[in-house]
């Protein structure tokens, strides 16, 4: 029996940036230089797995539900705003993953019309609780009828774009401190979609990213008027999804399963060569990948991490190629700075004409390169690249 009304009272309880910590699952992947997961909101230590979040290690199926307001009528198509999203979403993941992952679109095809006028939610970024909680409400109550909630791993609303009261800004996932129940499952999170068509570039893998327990990381002023791309630049599309280079970086693929623990390199005192495939880069067929990535443990929640990025896959926009290094931090919520890229060419600049910060966009070594980071005693040299495109990578930690 559907449970959805008795289920709404919990909306109220809304929480846009927090979640109840689910069991931790033993992650079997995770080395030496693995961090432990914090309280942190998505921390990125990987010794256990959010069991509150689904693990993108399967096919999951993720169901679109297109509302409608009752003061606009709605020009486009389900198909339309479907097509904004996939299979470009689905893509994006699959390459991400080396195949390991499947995201399913399931979009519904008719509009389901919301009881109020979308001017009466309060749409916006910075979104009231009660408004918020309102929208959801009116939506699964609407949608309920005609979707069984139970056969989704992530739930989709798709507001109608051109609706007066739509505000793109307020595309976000939105987590519940305690889960509606709805057609036997439990719904912990929704996606609720609010992007003009067409829609940013890459703007739903962003969103479906936190689905799966990963951080924002880009930088929000507290003013708002700053730059919001100081930490990572292009190089993540948890960091922006308008990025030449937005492949998850190889530390999040490891938290989400897509490496395993033989593709990790955990480097100790003294010095030490790696050879580092392009993050990118599909396996050959029959192969294992190969190593992705370098980690230095440089205190019980820190680590310095190095990877190869080139051209190919996710990043095939990139202006630049090389070895790129970043520090990982596990106490650092989503937001604050849990990955930041070091810059290894911090007197220049690149890629003015495309890139969201262009001081970050030359920041990887290329061949022949070295750099140091004093305060953790850790030099990066990029030895060579071989003719199959990986780079031999030389590392040195002083006692």
């Amino acid at each position: 029996m559907r449970t959805t009304a008795a289920a709404l009272t919990s909306l109220t309880a809304l929480a846009a940036m927090s979640l109840v910590a689910g069991p931790a699952v033993a992650a079997p992947g995770a080395g030496p230089c693995a961090l432990t997961r914090t309280a942190a909101h998505h921390s990125l230590g990987l010794d256990t797995w959010n069991g509150a979040y689904p693990k993108p290690e399967r096919t999951l199926n993720a169901v679109m539900v297109f509302l409608s307001f009752p003061d606009h009528r709605t020009t486009l198509t389900t198909d339309e705003l479907t097509a904004d999203y996939f299979p470009a979403t689905s893509e994006f993941f699959e390459r991400a993953s080396y195949g390991r992952f499947r995201l399913v679109p399931h979009p519904q095809k008719q509009w389901i019309q919301m009881p109020k006028p979308s001017v009466a939610y309060g749409i916006r970024r910075d979104w009231a609780p009660a408004d918020r909680a309102a929208y959801l409400r009116d939506a699964v109550a609407g949608a309920d009828p005609s979707v069984d909630f139970g056969r989704y791993d992530v739930v989709y609303f798709v507001a109608d774009p051109d609706a007066p009261g739509v505000d793109s800004d307020a595309t976000k996932v939105v987590n519940f401190e305690q889960p509606i129940r709805a057609d036997g499952a439990d719904l912990r999170r929704i996606v609720t979609v609010f992007e003009k068509h067409p829609p940013d570039r890459n703007v739903l893998a962003h969103e479906t990213g936190h689905v799966f327990d990963l951080p924002d990381l880009y930088h929000r002023p507290s003013d708002g008027k700053g730059d919001w791309d100081t930490y990572v630049g292009d190089w993540d599309v948890m960091g922006s999804q308008f990025g030449m280079a937005p492949d998850l970086f190889a530390w999040q693929k490891w938290k989400l399963g897509w490496l395993d623990a033989s593709q990790v390199d955990c480097v100790g005192s003294g010095s030490s060569l790696h050879t580092l495939q392009p993050l990118s880069e599909a396996p050959r067929p029959g192969g294992t990948g190969g190593t992705r990535l370098a980690v230095v443990r440089t205190g019980p929640g820190s680590a310095i991490a190095v990877e190869a990025r080139g051209s190919a896959g996710n990043d095939g926009d990139t202006c630049t190629e090389g070895v790129l290094i970043y520090r990982v931090r596990n106490e650092a919520a989503s937001g604050g700075g849990p990955i930041e890229v070091v810059d290894a060419h911090p007197d220049t600049e690149a890629c003015w004409d495309r890139s969201v910060y262009p001081p970050l966009a030359d920041a990887p070594l290329e061949v022949g390169e070295t750099f140091t980071i004093p305060e953790e005693r850790i030099t990066v040299e990029v030895a060579d690249r071989t003719q199959s495109g990986a780079y031999t990578v030389k590392i040195t930690r002083e006692r």
